[in-house]
């Protein structure tokens, strides 16, 4: 018998096939509700991941000077593929809309406290979520 914790993708096969048959009593269904919720999870996660490169990329455009000429193509590139990614995920998954200003409020003060490990980042700088968002900006 394949388990969960021994042959994963032998598992969600299984788990698939009794479904289809409706063979509800013969379902792990402890591991598959941990699973379900995980996808959902993982989702988020996914947003958050986007939205601080997103921020990342902002803050070294706005600030990091020093790499700026070398920098900044790639940099612009970058922030407009996050910006696709966040969309994509949203237009996947339209409950997530409500967690991107939740998301960002709570990574904002975190990433500007790591990239500030790197370059000098004033204490006023402020990047807001709808400009982050925004396809026609990008910091001067």
């Amino acid at each position: 018998m394949n388990s969960y914790s021994s042959d994963y993708y032998a598992w969600t096969k299984k788990q698939v096939d009794l479904l289809k048959l409706r063979r509800f009593e013969q379902v792990d269904w402890d591991n598959l509700i941990e699973e379900i919720e995980e996808l959902g999870n993982s989702r988020e996660n996914a947003l958050e991941s986007y939205l601080e490169r997103l921020l990342e990329h902002l803050l070294k455009l706005s600030y990091w000077e020093s790499e700026k000429t070398y920098c900044t193509r790639n940099w612009k590139a970058e922030i407009r593929n996050f910006r696709e990614q966040i969309k994509k995920i949203i237009r996947k998954n339209p409950a997530l809309k409500n967690k991107i200003e939740p998301i960002w409020t709570e990574i904002y003060p975190v990433r500007i406290s790591v990239m500030r490990e790197l370059f000098t980042i004033p204490d006023r700088a402020e990047i807001s979520l709808n400009n982050a968002l925004s396809d026609d900006w990008f910091p001067d």
